[in-house]
């Protein structure tokens, strides 16, 4: 019975983990941002809008950002 108990929970921890994605956002000046989830973009503003791998969220200038890549 824990086997099977563990089982489920591995299975379940592995369909979960699938569902979101990551992203890695370049800013121009070299830096490199891991994003849980997809950033974003807001045209009002001009601000891009992230969660961090921390699970903060967090605001960076568009034109700062030179790119936007899924993980």
């Amino acid at each position: 019975m824990k086997r099977i108990t563990g089982v489920a929970a591995v299975t379940m921890m592995l369909l979960l983990s699938g569902c979101s994605s990551d992203y890695v956002m370049s800013t121009k000046d070299g830096h490199m941002i891991m994003t849980d989830g997809k950033p974003e973009i807001d045209k009002d503003t001009g601000l891009v809008k992230y969660t961090d791998q921390a699970g903060n969220e967090m605001q960076i200038n568009s034109d700062e950002v030179s790119s936007i890549i899924e993980r």
